[in-house]
């Protein structure tokens, strides 16, 4: 295995361990409660409390999406690439059969809103793929694409087309779109070996610039004013700016800068926002990564621990460090104590072969 192998391994392992980690204290607001419920400070995996989101699913278990985020993995592997028509052909003989349209139905303990809306636009109403999806603006789609950052993650204009079309299978809200497009550019980056810094953000500017990422851009390098009598590029973009893009450097700049501290750590979702909404999750997600960015368990365990939608921030946190960290460098329990851990492995080990 190479490095960029174990780099993009350690991307969908790390998400997939956050997201396990979520399975039991998954959306304490109060976190007087939480720590009631859990101590002060989580540290493994849990047992979700009885009647609560994901009961029956035990600590070490994915729950409903990372078992989708792994299917579609293993869908990618098995099909070397993406394939539309046959991706709706999975999700609609593999996945949509194993809900039942209920919140608190379905594999996995609890089905999302955006899962139930497709559940009733296929299975109930017998709606095509094209009028499926939904408004939400919550990251289940991000989340679901995370395989495909690290499938195409040598190649920017595959990885930004299919993304943005996959997502828009099931939420069809650009700045969703835009935002989850941005992540996986961000996951490729740091897959190839790039640090998640101050300069991250500008060397994706320069893809967009180079055709590479297909955003609407009007600035010229370094995001400086166009010269002038210089004609607007022709290319209109899949998306109204490249402002997702800019956001993580930002971000990476916050956790470096010493006149900015979250202390402790886990606090970032008191700054950035305890709620499911995809722009509170992405900021925290990237401060932490940045903070976070050789140390797997601190990142991922002080994503989980800030309460809310921790679930979500662990996973995303996990699959950011573990690019950076590679699977090598995530440490062995959390892996150890994975259920399934040898098919993880195996699908991870399939995604990543051609890289």
């Amino acid at each position: 295995m190479n490095q960029t192998q174990d780099r993009a391994q350690g991307a969908l392992v790390g998400a997939l361990i956050g997201e396990a980690l979520g399975v039991g204290p998954h959306w304490f607001y109060d976190l007087n409660e939480l720590h009631h419920h859990y101590g002060t400070w989580i540290d493994d995996y849990t047992d979700p409390l009885k009647d609560r989101y994901h009961d029956g699913v035990k600590a070490g278990e994915l729950s409903q999406q990372g078992w989708i985020i792994l299917e579609t993995a293993r869908f990618l592997s098995h099909h070397h690439g993406y394939d539309e028509e046959a991706y709706f052909r999975m999700m609609d003989e593999l996945i949509l059969p194993e809900l039942d349209g209920t919140p608190m139905g379905g594999k996995g303990g609890y089905t999302s809103q955006v899962m139930r809306h497709l559940y009733q636009k296929r299975i109930i109403e017998k709606q095509p793929w094209s009028q499926a999806s939904s408004h939400s603006d919550t990251t289940e789609s991000l989340e679901r694409n995370i395989p495909l950052g690290i499938f195409f993650s040598n190649d920017f204009k595959a990885l930004t087309t299919t993304i943005a079309s996959n997502t828009k299978l099931t939420q069809h809200d650009d700045v969703v779109g835009s935002l989850s497009v941005a992540f996986n550019c961000v996951l490729a980056m740091l897959i190839q070996g790039h640090p998640l810094d101050e300069k991250l953000s500008m060397k994706l500017m320069e893809k967009v610039h180079a055709h590479d990422i297909p955003f609407h851009a009007v600035t010229s390098d370094n995001l400086q004013a166009p010269k002038k009598g210089e004609q607007a590029s022709s290319q209109s973009g899949l998306f109204a700016s490249p402002d997702a893009l800019l956001s993580p450097s930002y971000m990476a700049l916050a956790s470096q800068d010493p006149d900015i501290r979250i202390e402790p750590a886990w606090k970032v979702s008191l700054v950035y926002g305890m709620p499911c909404a995809i722009y509170h999750m992405l900021p925290a997600a990237y401060y932490l990564a940045a903070r976070f960015s050789n140390d797997f368990e601190s990142g991922v365990l002080h994503a989980l621990n800030g309460g809310g939608q921790n679930q979500v921030r662990a996973m995303l946190t996990g699959a950011l460090i573990g690019a950076q960290v590679g699977l090598s460098h995530i440490p062995s329990r959390f892996i150890e104590k994975l259920k399934d851990k040898e098919d993880i492995l195996k699908v991870a080990h399939a995604l990543t072969q051609h890289l």
